[in-house]
């Protein structure tokens, strides 16, 4: 089993792939295109060294129906543009079982018409609402998404009583998907957006749009990006001396984010899963031996922190490799069907509860509220 010594039983309930009898036959294609470099590389980078870390330790093990897990990956340098070539390249030339990847929004929606046409499994790694609502035949993803986080930090501003507040969101993809969910949600929770601004992924600096939340004596700001960009928003927000409580969402769930942002985001909070932060789960919930473990081994490895964003690549190798496994399988139909059915599997992202009217599985209780104290993530719910 992976990781055994580390995790023991806990992990040997996830990663069962070595002990089986199958035939061996030739290898299990999984095709990835990854944002590794570009303005979403702090997504990309730590999901492609979490895929080379598994597949390696998975096909020390025995590999999966006793075959060897062989994996492809591109990068598409954060350009939506770049995702669809590469998966067709996956799909056409390179003859995939599976695609993951994607890591971020605008780069799962791109290829969504061409998965579906080929009609091949797929699991993005993208927030986005979009990529799974409505439900596409073929189309699974891990990470939980805009809406939720919409609903969680909606939900505790309206507990602490902020009914007045400013919307501060990238005009592209994950940013702009939130953007559409809050606005959405808000009434549902008597929260005004009095302020909505837009800033570009790309932009060097935000404080003409932070200047007017300043003026307008708002409540609240709660920022919706991912990427380089809300790092820009942040440092922005402290060299201005805004004070007002802020929230992030949770494409920031990354020690990368933090470092880059030193002390500036002190103080500020945001939805996350389990993975920020494994030590404070209470004990006897059902993720925290899986995700303490996988955060060893990925540390020891990379002598670096992991992150929730790490955990987006975990969970789609092993939705796509378990829903391989319950098939028997690499029949294209037959691992849709598995991974649609998928029930009660746990994930970094939370315990995944497929269906044929939801291709997440995930519930709000995949979130955690974090507050970002002294350049570290402290659990406050």
């Amino acid at each position: 089993m992976v990781w055994k010594q580390a995790a023991g039983a806990a992990l040997a309930m996830v990663i069962g792939f070595g002990a089986t009898t199958a035939r061996a036959a030739d290898d299990i294609k999984v095709g990835a295109f990854l944002s590794v470099t570009g303005v979403m590389s702090l997504m990309g980078d730590p999901e492609k060294k979490t895929l080379d870390l598994l597949v390696e330790k998975i096909n020390a093990e025995g590999g999966v129906l006793g075959r060897k897990v062989k994996l492809t990956v591109y990068d598409d340098g954060s350009e939506a543009e770049k995702s669809t070539s590469f998966v067709k390249r996956l799909i056409e030339n390179d003859e995939v079982d599976i695609l993951i990847g994607g890591s971020g929004t605008p780069q799962s929606m791109a290829v969504l018409p061409l998965v579906e046409r080929s009609q091949i499994p797929y699991v993005s790694m993208g927030g986005g609402v979009g990529i799974v609502d409505p439900v596409r035949k073929w189309v699974f993803k891990v990470p939980p998404t805009d809406r939720m986080a919409a609903e969680k930090v909606l939900g505790e501003m309206k507990k602490r009583g902020f009914t007045k507040v400013a919307l501060l969101s990238e005009n592209v993809g994950f940013g702009k998907s939130g953007h559409d969910q809050t606005v959405q949600l808000a009434p549902k929770f008597g929260v005004e957006i009095v302020v909505d601004e837009v800033y570009s992924p790309k932009d060097p600096d935000v404080t003409p749009q932070l200047t007017k939340i300043r003026a307008a004596n708002v409540q609240a700001l709660f920022i919706f990006g991912t990427g380089n960009g809300p790092a820009v928003v942040t440092r922005n927000i402290r060299q201005l001396g805004l004070t007002m409580p802020t929230y992030q969402s949770h494409g920031v769930a990354s020690k990368d984010f933090l470092r880059l942002v030193g002390n500036a985001a002190d103080g500020m909070r945001l939805p996350a899963g389990a993975l920020a932060a494994p030590e404070q789960l209470k004990d006897g919930d059902a993720q925290k031996p899986l995700v303490i473990a996988f955060k060893k081994a990925y540390e020891e490895r990379y002598k670096t922190d992991v992150n929730t964003l790490a955990g987006h690549g975990y969970d789609a190798l092993m939705i796509a490799l378990e829903g391989i496994k319950r098939a028997g399988t690499t029949d294209k139909a037959k691992v849709r069907d598995a991974i649609e059915t998928m029930r009660g599997h746990i994930g970094t992202a939370g315990v995944v509860n497929m269906s044929p009217t939801d291709h997440m599985g995930l519930d709000l209780d995949a979130f955690h509220m974090m507050e970002i104290k002294n350049g570290d993530w402290l659990m406050v719910d």
